[in-house]
């Protein structure tokens, strides 16, 4: 049961209007709390290459949502002409996040929608209007399913957190990177809802600063005990046994159990490793892509080198100095305690474990 001080539904990151697709601009917390409708899916594009919303999970119901848009506003008289625009779509929303595998798992569960659809109704405008309304539900369908999901990992993670003590935490992987509830704070939510004393040291998440903007933000917003500390931190604080576990959010995984995230987690893995402490990674089975057999073939993007030497539009480094922006690293396998999922717990050996739970 959810525990009544932490309510997590306190605001909505994403959801459909029938004016279009409102998103929670997550690039301007936690100083202003905007909602921005956007009515073409190019600006949703946008909007997910700019980190107005950002977190796999939810650039999965993002880009689903950017396809109904696109398709709803489509000008196409047949199929021919829809299914162009739907090409043109879904190329445009693929292009804006390489690494958060659910952008591909979703533009890939609409074309299904898209192609079914399509194959029963009439050629012309008449049809067309269920193939546009088919792909308004099924968007929504994966916003719904998402938080369900969450819920899921959350009752499924809890019984591995601590009765009581410090949870650390690196980038956001709550609410706020999901349709609602989250993924590793979903787990914590859960927890505390279960009745565990739980409190959380957020990482400020350098260079984008996830943690200190969003994680801070939405765990203070919820009633959740949450400490801030720089990167630079999390040694000093678990050699000195200040925290019981990590838990961390995903945006690939490959088949054997490396683990895509936020840059800096492989450190805080690495960390843990050295000081005893279970490191946990919640993630959807959508995050998993069990084509991929190992980390090293997870595509990692590299933003701009500004987000490195600038702070809030301030240059904080000397003219002319170049700098690097890798947006994740991989965690491999061999650091990670278990993968926490919707459908159960995998542990070593990943490559069954997980396997397994796509099987059931």
């Amino acid at each position: 049961m959810l525990n009544s001080h932490a309510p997590y539904d306190a605001f909505k990151t994403i959801e459909w209007t029938e004016e279009g697709v409102r998103m929670l601009d997550q690039t301007r917390l936690p100083a202003e709390e905007i909602y921005r409708t956007y009515t073409d899916y190019r600006e949703v594009a946008e909007a997910i290459r700019s980190m107005v919303i950002r977190g796999a999970p939810a650039i999965g119901v993002a880009a689903a949502m950017g396809v109904a848009l696109g398709i709803k506003h489509s000008a196409a008289k047949d199929a021919a002409e829809l299914r162009a625009d739907f090409e043109r779509i879904a190329e445009t929303l693929s292009k804006t996040r390489p690494t958060a595998v659910n952008l591909f798992w979703a533009v890939k569960r609409m074309r299904g929608v898209f192609e079914k659809s399509l194959s029963c109704q009439a050629a012309e405008a008449p049809g067309l209007d269920s193939v546009r309304k088919a792909l308004e539900a099924e968007a929504q369908r994966i916003l719904t399913e998402d938080i369900a999901i969450n819920e899921a990992m959350g009752r499924h993670g809890a019984d591995l957190m601590p009765d009581a003590g410090t949870i650390l935490t690196h980038c956001n992987a709550g609410a706020l990177a999901t349709g609602g509830y989250g993924t590793a704070l979903g787990v914590i939510r859960a927890a505390i809802g279960a009745g565990k004393k739980l409190q959380v040291f957020a990482d400020e998440t350098r260079p984008f600063l996830q943690g200190a903007r969003l994680t801070a933000w939405e765990l203070a917003k919820d009633h959740i005990p949450v400490t801030l500390i720089t990167d630079n931190m999390a040694g000093h604080f678990m050699k000195q046994g200040e925290i019981r576990a990590v838990i961390v959010g995903a945006d690939r995984i490959a088949a054997n159990g490396d683990t895509a995230n936020k840059i800096g987690t492989y450190s805080v893995a690495v960390l843990a490793h050295e000081n005893g402490i279970p490191f946990y990674v919640a993630a959807p089975l959508s995050t998993i892509d069990m084509s991929l057999v190992g980390g090293d073939l997870i595509p990692i993007e590299e933003r701009s080198a500004a987000e490195v030497t600038q702070l809030a539009g301030v240059t904080i480094a000397p003219q002319g100095v170049p700098a690097r922006h890798p947006a994740f690293d991989v965690t491999p396998h061999r650091y990670i305690t278990a993968i926490i999922t919707e459908r159960g717990v995998a542990r070593e050996p990943f490559t069954d474990s997980l396997r397994g739970l796509f099987a059931e």
